[in-house]
């Protein structure tokens, strides 16, 4: 008989639980990258990289799409883009009815640029539909300055070069339209008051206004000197910034440099001379003092005022956007309303030489922004040049009291780089100390105003002539504006 054998009930095997250690790696990655996030998030957050990225991007794109009349997103794109790798998660969008650009960094941080009357485009300011935006239109066929045509080469005149010219002219567009490249956009030639020459780049017409970036140094010291002249307010270099200000326009920064005994005795030539001593030099990187400033902070001249002192006021050059801001409110403190101040430039300096579009922006509380916030097309930028060339002289009426060109061309300082340096004004010929100084064919009498990105006007009293240069070089390398100088004066007579 067979006995049926019956295996044994096997329990099934449990499944295999991960190991511990796994497990734990897998959270400590997470909370690394976790970590790691926070601590990037904590670093632009304080440093307020999304909110001046944004506010870099609403400012740009709002001046240029409803003071320049470009398209917004060409702005964006030609302009923005190219200072930096952290601007290419902004997002931009244009109200045209509103005329307002909003921008925002990864959608979160958001920011706002309003178009004013008489104000430009304004950081965070409220919408006013008084506001006009520019309008490109045809050129008047009159010659300048007058119109905007040039002359022919037949009337240039003896001993102009024309080929030579010519030849520069075109060298220097050469790249245009390529922001890794010189990216000219205007240049123009006036010699013996006649505009021999002025190129475009393609996409900017010939009265279309463009940013002057630290050019507006100059003018916002022509602005100053003259409404002083007017006001009779003391030009004495030695006059203290503390008592500067009427008691009713008096800014709140003014109080606490009373109380600091270095700030209590800065000077309007220290200020004019760039020689504060405050802890303010310029630097456009993300973490630059001026980024803040600029896109960051409702008052320009507040916050430069707040910066630590570097140096011993008087003592030393110090290249600065801040202090140009802040010789923009001393200006403002000779106006008993800021309406009046808002309208000085247009009615009683650009209008009266011919200027059609040009804009001084102010900051949100309502300062003009003296360091970089001009906006002029190729042939106004000439007529600034030529006013300043001429000791403030226009067509027989002297809009900027005389003395004016003595009193931009002193020199700061005594020696080093503030000894090629005047009122808030270049003085590249300076035969030692100019930024210019190894260019031979610099004639020693040249002055300029320089901008950001390659922006120049040279005047030189020794040929008769203004150069203006307009651009959008981020590569500093590429453009050498003492090379420009240098090659246009190499094809112009000496001066009757």
């Amino acid at each position: 008989m067979t006995t049926a054998t019956v295996a044994p009930e096997v329990e099934p095997a449990e499944p295999k639980k991960p190991r511990k250690w796994i497990k734990r790696t897998i959270i400590a990655i997470v909370a690394f990258f976790v970590l790691l996030f926070a601590i990037v998030l904590g670093v632009l957050l304080y440093f307020n990289i999304p909110t001046n990225s944004a506010g870099l991007a609403a400012q740009t794109v709002c001046s240029g799409t409803f003071v320049s009349g470009r398209d917004a997103q060409t702005v964006f794109d030609d302009d923005v883009l190219p200072q930096s790798p952290a601007l290419s998660v902004v997002s931009v969008s244009a109200d045209q009815p509103n005329r307002t650009v909003t921008a925002k960094f990864l959608g979160i941080w958001s920011r706002q640029a309003a178009l004013l009357p008489n104000r430009g485009c304004v950081l965070d300011g409220t919408p006013d539909p008084a506001a006009v935006p520019f309008v490109n239109t045809p050129e008047s066929p009159e010659p300048w300055p007058v119109g905007g045509a040039a002359i022919p080469p037949t009337q240039w005149g003896a001993g102009v070069n024309v080929k030579g010219l010519e030849n520069v002219v075109n060298q220097a567009f050469v790249g245009a339209g390529d922001p890794n490249s010189v990216n000219a956009r205007g240049l123009a030639v006036v010699h013996d008051g006649k505009l021999l020459v002025q190129k475009q780049g393609e996409g900017f017409p010939k009265d279309m206004p463009l940013m002057g970036w630290s050019m507006t140094k100059t003018i916002n010291a022509m602005l100053f000197y003259k409404r002083a002249k007017e006001t009779g307010f003391d030009l004495n270099p030695n006059k203290l910034v503390i008592d500067s200000f009427p008691a009713d326009r008096t800014p709140s920064w003014v109080e606490s440099w009373r109380s600091d005994p270095q700030k209590s005795t800065i000077t309007i030539g220290d200020v004019l001379g760039m020689k504060t001593g405050l802890d303010i030099a310029d630097d456009y990187g993300p973490l630059g003092k001026v980024v803040q400033m600029l896109y960051g902070e409702p008052s320009m001249p507040a916050f430069a005022a707040s910066q630590p002192m570097l140096n011993a006021p008087g003592t030393e050059f110090a290249y600065s956007t801040g202090t140009s801001d802040i010789l923009s409110e001393i200006t403002q403190g000779m106006f008993t309303n800021n309406e009046e101040y808002w309208k000085y430039w247009s009615e009683n300096m650009f209008d009266p030489i011919g200027m059609k579009g040009g804009v001084f922006a102010t900051d949100t509380d309502g300062t003009w922004v003296g360091g970089s916030y001009v906006y002029a097309s190729t042939g106004d930028w000439a007529r600034l040049g030529q006013l300043m060339l001429n000791d403030g002289e226009w067509n027989g009426k002297q809009i900027v009291p005389a003395g004016w060109w003595q009193f931009a061309s002193t020199p700061a300082m005594a020696s080093g780089e503030g000894n090629g340096y005047g009122a808030q004004t270049w003085i590249p010929g300076q035969p030692e100390t100019g930024e210019c100084a190894s260019y031979p064919g610099i004639p020693k009498d040249t002055l300029s105003m320089d901008g950001h990105y390659g922006q120049l006007v040279a005047m030189v009293p020794s040929k008769n002539a203004v150069i203006v240069r307009l651009g959008w070089t981020v590569d500093k390398e590429q453009f050498d504006g003492c090379k420009l100088i240098s090659d246009v004066v190499a094809n112009l007579p000496n001066a009757n």
